[in-house]
């Protein structure tokens, strides 16, 4: 029987099958082996080991059109990044990081600036300028005014969405405000660290049938740390505007650190490419460097 994987806890995976129940599956030492993990999202072909009690074994997983190992993902048609403008205070490394792992994947990503209504205008335009500079689509939002969600919900509307980014920026709420009812625990900012407090434990596909049949969303954990994978030389090209630089250099494989006449560096002097991006680009590939010769 046919499904699809709406959450997995604890090495169990709860699946939706094509007979409208919901089975606890476990899926087939053959994953293992083969080092490949089921993840929410994923469609799959299960056998029913118990039909009264709705058990059952994942026997394979159909190809997947995109995915994501953190958050666990698959199957999304656009990714939502969600920071908030402040409480926590924005983490624009982190976001960066983030963005990096959706480009090397080819996946539509959207930023979700939530919290506005803590800030002056000014300030959110500010924040938002400078990942609309970098290319990337910036939605302003405030569960608390209404701001931005007619914007986020006709975005989202017969698509499947996967919803991310760092505990305590408001996930939870965005998703109770789309779903139309509290369907995910929303969490509190801790006074002491300024940090949110992670309240969702594992990702979860959840059909939003106030907007359409057709219109999924993933919530997913919050996280405060994000790694990335890629050879050093290739950091720049997950970086949208420093794209068009390419080749203006003085040296054939710049890498847009330390070599003189460097366009990219040029551009970050003259205004053109934001300085916190070109700083995110410096931490990265240093980071990638260290590893490198781990």
């Amino acid at each position: 029987m046919k499904g699809r994987i709406v959450r997995g806890i604890g090495g169990f995976y709860y699946v939706e099958a094509q007979d409208g129940n919901e089975y606890e599956c476990k899926a087939r030492g053959v994953f293992r082996y083969n080092s490949e993990k089921p993840l929410p999202g994923d469609y799959c072909d299960i056998e029913i080991i118990d039909a009264a009690g709705k058990t059952g074994n994942i026997v394979s997983i159909l190809p997947r059109k995109s995915f994501l190992i953190r958050p666990a993902a698959a199957n999304f048609d656009r990714a939502f990044i969600c920071f908030a403008a402040k409480d926590p205070d924005p983490n624009l490394g982190l976001l960066d990081r983030f963005l990096v792992n959706t480009m090397e994947k080819d996946i539509d990503t959207v930023i979700i600036l939530n919290k506005v209504d803590l800030v002056s205008d000014e300030a959110a335009e500010s924040l938002k300028k400078i990942y609309s500079d970098a290319g990337y689509e910036v939605i302003l939002t405030s569960t608390k005014q209404g701001i931005g969600m007619d914007t986020l919900r006709e975005m989202i509307k017969d698509t499947t969405s996967i919803l991310s980014g760092p505990s305590g920026v408001g996930k939870s709420s965005i998703v109770n405000s789309l779903y139309g009812s509290k369907v995910a625990e929303s969490g509190k900012i801790s006074e002491k660290i300024k940090r949110g407090k992670n309240t969702t434990r594992s990702s979860t596909l959840l059909c939003l049938k106030s907007i359409s049949e057709e219109t999924y969303i993933m919530d997913t954990p919050g996280f405060s740390s994000l790694y990335n994978e890629l050879e050093p030389a290739e950091l720049a090209l997950h970086f949208k505007e420093m794209q068009q630089y390419f080749g203006r250099c003085r040296f054939t494989g710049c890498v847009h650190m330390e070599e003189p006449d460097c366009a990219v560096k040029d551009a970050v002097q003259a205004g053109l490419i934001h300085r916190e991006r070109y700083d995110s680009y410096r931490n990265i590939y240093e980071e990638l460097m260290k590893r490198r010769k781990w």
